[in-house]
């Protein structure tokens, strides 16, 4: 089975559509992960990610928040703990890519798991040449 690594940018879109582009190509990896076609992945880093996004520039409410988080754990997307392989990876491809170490969390756990990288802001990611990533635009 194909696995991808889905950074916050992806994991975002699943939980609040304001102002965000590209929904229907989030929905349809959420759409083949849950029919068992590919399986997803995530750093735990994510979670606090997306946390922060929803406080800071979505404004949730402690109501919105806490159905937004209930749909979150209920999603089949794996999450991964940072161990000390996976941490001496992850500042290997920061220093090189010159990029932080949470965008490099998720490269490191896609090179760990031999997964692609689906974010949609690659920019940043794409700059980690070990590691296949996609953009969000050009999942199929």
């Amino acid at each position: 089975m194909q696995k991808f690594v889905l950074d916050s940018s992806v994991i975002l879109k699943w939980l609040n559509e304001q102002d965000e582009e590209r929904i229907k190509e989030a929905q349809l990896i959420l759409e083949h992960a849950v029919k068992g076609k590919i399986e997803i992945l995530a750093p735990e880093l994510a979670k606090y990610e997306v946390g922060n996004i929803l406080l800071i520039r979505k404004k949730l409410s402690l109501s919105q928040i806490k159905e937004v988080f209930d749909f979150l754990y209920g999603l089949p997307l794996k999450y991964f703990s940072e161990t000390r392989s996976s941490q001496k990876l992850t500042y290997e491809l920061a220093s090189r890519a010159k990029i932080t170490y949470y965008d490099a969390s998720f490269a490191s756990l896609a090179k760990l798991e031999d997964a692609t990288l689906i974010t949609d802001n690659p920019k940043h990611q794409t700059r980690v040449k070990r590691v296949k990533v996609i953009a969000l635009e050009d999942y199929k």
